[in-house]
């Protein structure tokens, strides 16, 4: 099952499949903009998630781009590359559309926009998986920017509403000053190596040499600052709180995951395979320990303070491009395949219990609960099943044994002390049982709070239901299935750092 009897372009088939599907939307809406097409445009997202996911599958489990495949695949005069970490990534990317799509069947039904909805929510996608597959700094700028501009519609989407359109408007103010500051970044990094490629740029890094090693040095650590907008990560992250709060619930989940595992395949990439030989330049490792520390921190205290359920998961999801930031943080001559397919088995676990956690939240929003903790108290008597996905969601999160969370936080301790930066190790601990105690508030409110007067839940929807057990089954099979994430994390991880 390789792509031995395929042109080489069909590598792109998960773009493909989301493009084509956001267009197919776009094209219904056309021809009958009148009529309800809402469970249409929820399969039809649905499905192309599913399109994209099976390729993506049935090409990782054939070797495709990988090296017992023959190795990366390379296309458009090297502009793009699909190998095992692009491919790795991109099972993340489709199965939170899958997951989007599903919810929003019953999230949207009064949504007065729904075919713009899902065609930005495909449109974003395949932004998501160009950025994965990018191989110079041209496409990946392109990319983040096809990303970004779909994804400020989303969050301003429910134009009637005061936070939404706030919300928007300060993702897009933000959005639009990390992306001045990564393409003044790429310019440095073009003046000092004439290239914007990234196979050209590292060799001539580590080949030719740096006649202005300040400019380089520069040039790094604003492209680290651009990226760090896409991870949510300090201080890019004041955008997340209001434009999770604000958004759309369905829409949370995506860009908190999906969005999140976009801008950290990039940064792997970049910094590991590009920028390696830069290290006598700027240190960059050291930047990503202080912003590790830093963001996991920020997120993690934020939280303790917070009411509203969706800012203590925009905290959350802060706190945890933090955590993912190890993979990054620990690279300092130790084995940093292993430190860094810890960081993309704990971002490929975050995909499905983050998820799983906003549709909960969608969930309540859909039943009208209000947006605070204590409206979620004695959810237990009513939805049960909703209380225990929640549960598993959160405490999987905060790195308990109820799911594959448990085993990534392990693996990023492990990567730290295997990196020999202690003060990560530390950080994480400390951060993470700080979480417990916060996600314990909305666990406590759930089981043992008495429910308000006027709690009365008669509907259960059918694609809320079915999208956050998706997520829940995933979450819990990846505590015992987490060798087979391993093995293929290791794969696309030895790639980029081989």
């Amino acid at each position: 099952m390789t792509l031995t009897t395929l042109p080489e372009w069909a590598a792109l088939g998960p773009v493909f499949a989301l493009v084509a599907t956001a267009l197919l939307v776009l094209l219904v809406n056309t021809v009958a903009p009148d009529s309800d097409h809402g469970g249409l445009f929820a399969t039809l997202t649905t499905g192309g998630g599913l399109t994209g996911l099976g390729i993506t599958v049935w090409y990782l489990l054939g070797d495709t781009g990988q090296p017992d495949g023959g190795g990366p695949i390379v296309l458009f005069d090297g502009n793009l590359v699909v190998d095992g970490m692009a491919l790795f990534f991109t099972v993340v990317l489709t199965s939170v559309v899958v997951l989007v799509g599903l919810a929003s069947y019953d999230y949207l039904e009064s949504y007065p926009d729904r075919a713009a909805y899902y065609s930005l929510t495909l449109l974003s996608a395949t932004g998501m998986t160009l950025l994965a597959a990018a191989n110079s700094f041209v496409i990946a700028f392109i990319s983040i920017e096809l990303i970004s501009l779909p994804s400020y519609a989303l969050v301003a989407s429910m134009k009637h509403d005061r936070g939404s359109v706030e919300g928007g408007l300060k993702y897009f103010l933000v959005g639009a000053l990390s992306s001045a500051i990564l393409a003044y970044g790429i310019s440095l990094v073009y003046v000092s190596t004439g290239s914007l490629g990234f196979e050209p740029v590292a060799e001539a890094i580590v080949r030719d040499g740096i006649e202005f090693p300040g400019i380089l040095g520069f040039g790094i650590l604003m492209i680290l600052g651009g990226f760090a907008f896409k991870m949510a990560a300090v201080p890019f992250h004041f955008w997340a709180p209001e434009a999770y709060e604000g958004a759309p619930a369905p829409v949370s989940a995506f860009l908190s995951s999906a969005s999140k595992a976009a801008g950290f395949v990039v940064t792997f990439r970049v910094f590991t395979q590009v920028f390696d030989g830069a290290l006598g330049v700027v240190d960059w490792v050291v930047a990503a320990q202080v912003l590790a520390v830093v963001t996991m921190t920020v997120g993690n205290l934020a939280a303790l303070r917070q009411e509203r359920i969706k800012r203590l998961l925009a905290y959350s999801s802060i706190g945890h491009a933090g955590f993912a930031l190890i993979a990054l943080a620990a690279l300092t001559g130790g084995d940093d395949t292993f430190v860094l397919t810890a960081g993309m088995a704990h971002l490929f676990v975050y995909g499905f219990m983050n998820t799983g956690a906003f549709l909960i939240v969608a969930l309540g929003e859909y039943w009208g609960l209000g947006r605070r903790i204590e409206d979620y108290n004695g959810l237990r008597e009513q939805a049960p099943f909703a209380a225990v996905a929640m549960t598993v969601f959160l405490y999987s999160l905060a790195g308990l044994p109820a799911g594959g969370g448990f085993l990534s936080k392990l693996y990023l301790l492990w990567a730290s002390l295997e990196g020999g930066v202690a003060v990560l190790a530390v950080a994480l601990i400390l951060n993470s049982a700080i979480s417990v105690f916060y996600y314990s508030r909305v666990v406590r409110a759930m089981w043992t709070e008495p429910p308000a007067d006027d709690l009365d839940i008669e509907e259960h929807p059918t694609g809320l239901y079915a999208a956050i057990a998706l997520a829940l089954l995933f979450t819990v099979l990846l505590a015992p299935g987490f060798g087979f994430v391993l093995e293929f994390a290791e794969t696309g991880a030895d790639i980029v750092t081989g």
